[in-house]
């Protein structure tokens, strides 16, 4: 089942989150985050934006949401798109159902493009944002430096 997250799920969110944190460089975060600070994003970001969670039972097995991609003004209709599973969650078509009901809620919240970064190489989030009609605009070679090593993004754009 697809639902808007409320700040309740803080913890279980936290849960999924900190692995790619702390174990990976898919998040260019250091250090894990807590309860209390999941759900003040949680409530911070659905003041503007949709954040879904898809739930199993009483397990939730992913998280996808948008966020403010920029300041300024002009970027008022821009969203960057985020999307994390709980591991071993992953295969199973939970990210498709996630990320394409958050494209669909998007223009509810008057954004027209959907702007997803990616910390580069990860073949299953190219072929995750590819799948659902996002189109490589960039890549930046070296901007993000965790666990002693440079690490590439690349963005991805979709019209909605």
């Amino acid at each position: 089942m697809i639902r808007a997250a409320t700040g309740h799920d803080g913890p279980s969110l936290a849960s999924i989150y900190n692995p790619y944190v702390t174990d990976l460089v898919t998040s260019f975060e250091y250090g894990a985050v807590d309860d209390g600070e999941m759900t003040r994003r949680i409530e911070t970001i659905t003041a503007r934006y949709p954040w879904l969670v898809y739930a199993d039972g009483g397990e939730i097995l992913g998280y996808a949401y948008a966020s403010r991609w920029k300041e300024r003004a002009a970027y008022h209709y821009c969203a960057e798109t985020t999307i994390y599973l709980r591991r071993g969650a992953e295969g199973r078509g939970i990210g498709t159902q996630l990320y394409t009901e958050l494209l669909r809620a998007l223009p509810d919240h008057d954004v027209k493009i959907a702007i997803g970064c990616i910390a580069l190489p990860n073949e299953a989030s190219v072929a995750l944002h590819e799948k659902l009609g996002f189109e490589k605009v960039g890549h930046f070679p070296a901007v993000g430096f965790k666990f002693d090593r440079w690490i590439d993004i690349g963005y991805w754009r979709k019209a909605l």
